[in-house]
């Protein structure tokens, strides 16, 4: 089963983290988190990497919906979108919900990670 859902964007890298938090906002997730790789990397390893951002982005009524069927699926959470640089492209990965369903069996969770499934693709297709 694959884990990620992936688009390839054109631009500049800052338009497109901009681009990615405003769609993911659109279909009702916030950003918890955001993890800069290359500064930490920078910082703790003295390497230099392309930029490499995590987002942990969270949809709080579909989170509720998960713990409250499942309250140790908090480990899926939040959904991880990264925004990083290959080459001349940007690469957006985001953390398939359906992996949540894959692995622990639950009518009531894999009618979560469905929604949640159907607003990270909808977000990710409005790039």
């Amino acid at each position: 089963m694959k884990y990620a859902r992936t688009v390839v964007l054109d631009g500049g890298f800052d338009e497109a983290v901009t681009k990615v938090k405003e769609a993911f906002k659109d279909q009702g997730f916030g950003t918890l988190t955001e993890i800069d790789v290359r500064a930490t990397l920078q910082e703790k390893l003295g390497i230099d990497r392309d930029p490499y951002l995590i987002i942990g982005a969270c949809n709080p009524h579909l989170a509720h919906q998960a713990l409250g069927a499942v309250p140790s699926v908090g480990v899926f959470l939040p959904c991880n979108v990264v925004v990083r640089v290959d080459g001349e492209r940007i690469i957006v990965e985001a953390m398939d919900p359906d992996i949540m369903a894959s692995v622990i069996d639950d009518p009531a969770l894999a009618e979560v990670a469905a929604e949640a499934a159907s607003r990270v693709q909808a977000a990710l297709d409005s790039l």
